[in-house]
């Protein structure tokens, strides 16, 4: 027995580390490339080749954006509770494969959509069978990323041992180098296959992006036997409400005088503390009462609603301690959604030449937001932390949340440029009488849109980068699928705020006259840059918000495991993460 105590680890230690980055590297750039390549040009597809009114064609594609950012919630409970991370990617990636193959056959066999007509011709929609083939393959694909975008960023983490200082310092990094493939490949989606679709064909435009999500398939696969697997633990949901069913059963029990006598098991927790077990913290101690051992508990065979462990406890603890965190995370998504709405707008009625003969998409201002982001991965990686470890002495530089807080800085600043570009782009409307002709381009070069461009950019490389690593640091060990599910789904809750915060805008600043900020027909009439100050005042208040949520922030306690010659001995106590 003793014999297999030490091997066991051995074995482990060989799997994961940076070996195994490149296949997981490899399947990230070309699922991105997948993922953006199929949808980013959509809207024209549904109108252009489905014929479908432009309304019910946006509205198709909210509702699917909107099922796809809730479904990572599925996936991380499938994968933390009963499939692990490698099985999960896996298969969600088969499922959006069949999805992807679903709609390029569709494209390419005549009989799958309406036949072509001339701009002079009225269009005929595609009919309920067609629409049948789109919604089936938006679906399944909306269920494949539910697997696929929770788990492979904590699956990619987890190929570094915590226990192992060495293994454990390249975290950080691997978040870096992970938005950067993630930033390249929508870099390349948003030219190459947007360039096939408009120019080759829908067949080539669906069909290189199928293709590439096969390669990344192959590529993670690939790499099977080198990979870090951790078993999954059981439904993380399930202890977190069993801690909560505890506590209220002995909401009247009283609280003991020393916390060494809450309720704790190392046998039971084994599977969900590989890493180390949390300690007991101070804060919420009404929770506390749910490890209170009573005559009527079994220590040995303990009922899980009725007493809990004090790691457990302590997982509800933390989970609730990153929704503050968490949730101001959300504005930053709201200031980023307005590129794809209003800064496409101010786009299209500006100058966009580059020579007398090109000039640049209004969608691919996007570009500057790609390459800035990149830029500042890199510059961040290479010569930020480098400089700050010296004063701050940290192996990563800066704490996530101290990157988190410039992100929200810098995001502040793009949306207040904005308001005045658009100031300037208005008084050239002005200037050369062109106030009332909406659909006439405004002699003012497209450039002036490019610092908000940029710094949202460089706001997404802090704040986005840090807020995800934030996630995974801080989750409990059993729950890393669902932290990076909580990522998206402050995306998804930022884009809906937005729609919200529009809504209402242009509601309340409608006039008597007809006026209002945001008019449906004539942006040089609005006062567009009044919603971008708008947006501008609740970032700062925002920003407040979170550095005060920031400086009260406890971090997750964990006393860490360490391997000894014979057996696994017990650390001390790390602060997981700094302030």
């Amino acid at each position: 027995m003793g014999t297999m105590k030490q091997t066991a680890p051995n074995v482990q230690k060989k799997q994961g580390g940076i070996v195994t980055m490149p296949f997981i590297f490899a399947n990230e750039i070309c699922e991105k490339l997948a993922v953006v390549g199929f949808s980013t040009n959509m809207i024209s597809y549904l109108t252009t080749q489905l014929h479908l009114p432009l309304t019910k064609a946006a509205n198709t594609l909210t509702n699917f954006g909107g099922t796809a950012a809730m479904t990572p919630l599925l996936g991380a409970f499938v994968s933390d509770a009963f499939a692990g991370r490698f099985w999960t990617i896996t298969i969600a990636s088969i499922i959006y494969q069949i999805g992807m193959i679903s709609l390029t056959t569709s494209a390419v066999l005549p009989n799958l959509r309406p036949p072509s007509c001339k701009k002079n011709q009225v269009c005929k929609e595609a009919d309920s069978g067609q629409l049948a083939v789109l919604y089936v393959s938006l679906l399944l694909t909306a269920l494949g990323s539910g697997g696929i975008r929770p788990c492979v960023v904590s699956f990619g983490a987890d190929q570094f041992d915590e226990n192992d200082p060495k293994q454990k310092t390249a975290t950080w990094k691997f978040f870096n180098w992970y938005y950067f493939c993630m930033g390249a490949s929508i870099l390349v989606a948003n030219t190459v296959i947007v360039y096939i679709q408009d120019n080759v064909g829908w067949g080539w435009g669906l069909g290189v992006p199928t293709i590439a999500m096969a390669v990344s398939i192959i590529a993670f696969i690939f790499g099977y036997p080198l990979y870090r697997k951790m078993d999954p633990a059981g439904s993380p949901f399930t202890r977190l409400m069993q801690v909560c069913v505890a506590a209220y059963k002995k909401r009247k029990v009283a609280m003991v005088s020393d916390p060494k006598m809450l309720y704790e098991n190392e046998g039971l927790d084994a599977a969900i503390s590989v890493g180390g077990k949390l300690v007991h913290t101070t804060s919420m101690k009404f929770l506390d009462k749910a490890a209170i051992v009573t005559e009527e508990d079994n220590p040995k065979t303990p009922n899980p609603w009725k007493l809990t462990t004090v790691h457990r406890v302590e997982e509800l603890k933390s989970i609730i301690r990153m929704g503050p965190i968490w949730a101001a995370g959300i504005l930053l998504i709201t200031a980023y959604a307005q590129q794809n709405t209003f800064s496409l707008q101010q786009a299209k009625s500006m100058d966009r030449h580059l020579t007398k003969n090109f000039q640049i998409p209004a969608a691919s201002m996007s570009v500057f937001t790609q390459a800035s982001m990149l830029s500042t991965i890199l510059f961040y990686d290479r010569i930020f932390v480098p400089l700050m470890r010296k004063f701050t002495g940290l192996e990563r530089g800066i704490s996530f949340l101290t990157r988190m807080a410039i992100g929200f800085f810098i995001s502040l600043l793009a949306t207040l440029a904005a308001g005045f570009v658009e100031v300037r782009r208005k008084n050239a409307a002005l200037d050369h009488g062109l106030i009332d002709k909406p659909h006439d381009i405004i002699p003012i070069s497209v450039f002036w849109l490019m610092p908000q461009y940029c710094l949202h950019g460089i706001a997404e490389a802090y704040m986005s980068i840090g807020h995800l690593e934030f996630f995974y640091d801080q989750a409990p060990e059993s729950m890393r699928s669902t932290a990076p599910a909580l990522f998206w789904l402050s995306i998804s809750a930022g884009n809906y705020t937005s729609t919200l915060l529009v809504t209402l805008v242009h509601k309340i600043s409608a006039g008597a006259d007809g006026s209002n900020w945001l008019p449906d027909d004539n942006l040089n009439r609005g006062k567009l840059e009044y919603l971008y100050w708008l947006i501008t005042l609740l970032q700062f208040f925002n920003l407040i918000y979170y550095l005060v949520c920031a400086k009260f922030y406890t971090l997750k306690p964990i006393q860490a495991r360490k391997m000894g010659d014979d057996r696994e001995k017990e650390g001390g106590v790390e602060m997981i993460g700094h302030v």
